[in-house]
């Protein structure tokens, strides 16, 4: 097992020209980089800095549930932003940040000679479960948790989580129809320093976009990368069938009656069948 390289991820935030990770903390092996990323904000950590790990013990997504976070084989990143966003306009973030890692995964995965499948043959495209997951082939690939500290009306920091599945080639059984990888999905050579510097590149990218015009640059790519859009759902009591994201990064559902509905937070339920 390698672990991760601090000076080999400077090294790539330099020659990208990446606009966060810095200063950078690097551990072998922590309770939670996003908790590690919210005290050092709290203690004035500037915009920008970052927070990496080999392995957590800790590690959670949305409402708690823990996140599978093994030692060496993935990436547990962490990233303190300050926007100037008041904070009744900052929730729509995590959707941001989940199209900024979905473009770092579609470069690499545009490299194959041959695009991905799984294993039923289905091709792993990569898309975005509203409201911060990443998934290929319908499988979770990597996980946004944003939690913001707010002063007054306005957010004094945001921590951006990113948990992206790189070399894991298999998974406790409860996640295994659930979650897939890079590796799982052909992309093994990829080094994970390489990937912290694009994820901050691409996330530092997103977040002066969604600044300076929150939703409205990032409409055309939540419409195409929409995973539920079509889809029978059911979140927070409110069911039909998913109609795309509004401005305000609420998910849209039809219900039978026809009545468009929108809803700002909640677990999405996938009705088959």
């Amino acid at each position: 097992m390698r672990r991760l390289d601090a000076e080999a991820v400077e090294r790539e935030l330099a020659r990208l020209g990446a606009s966060l990770g810095r200063p950078l903390a690097v551990a072998a092996e922590t309770g939670s980089t996003n908790d590690d990323a919210r005290s050092a904000a709290a203690a004035g950590a500037p915009h920008g800095a970052a927070f990496l790990a080999d392995a957590q013990t800790q590690g959670r997504g949305r409402g708690g549930r823990s996140w599978h976070s093994p030692p060496g084989e993935n990436l547990y990143l962490s990233v303190v932003l300050r926007p100037g966003l008041p904070a009744s306009s900052v929730a729509p973030i995590a959707l941001v940040m989940g199209l900024a890692v979905a473009s770092v995964v579609d470069r690499h995965l545009a490299r194959l000679a041959s695009p991905p499948h799984l294993g039923d043959g289905a091709v792993a495209e990569v898309r975005l479960k509203w409201p911060n997951d990443v998934l290929a082939g319908g499988r979770k690939l990597a996980g946004i948790l944003v939690e913001a500290q707010l002063r007054g009306d306005c957010v004094s920091s945001a921590i951006v989580g990113v948990g992206l599945n790189v070399h894991t080639s298999s998974f406790p059984p409860e996640l295994s129809e659930r979650a897939t990888s890079l590796a799982m999905l052909g992309i093994a050579d990829v080094p994970r320093e390489l990937l912290a510097a694009e994820l901050l590149q691409a996330i530092g990218d997103a977040a002066a976009r969604f600044e300076a015009g929150k939703l409205a640059p990032f409409a055309e790519d939540l419409a195409r990368m929409d995973w539920l859009r079509g889809r029978r759902v059911e979140v927070a009591g409110v069911a039909g069938v998913a109609a795309g994201i509004d401005p305000e990064g609420h998910l849209l559902i039809r219900g039978e009656d026809g009545v468009l509905r929108a809803v700002a937070a909640g677990e999405v339920s996938v009705i088959t069948g």
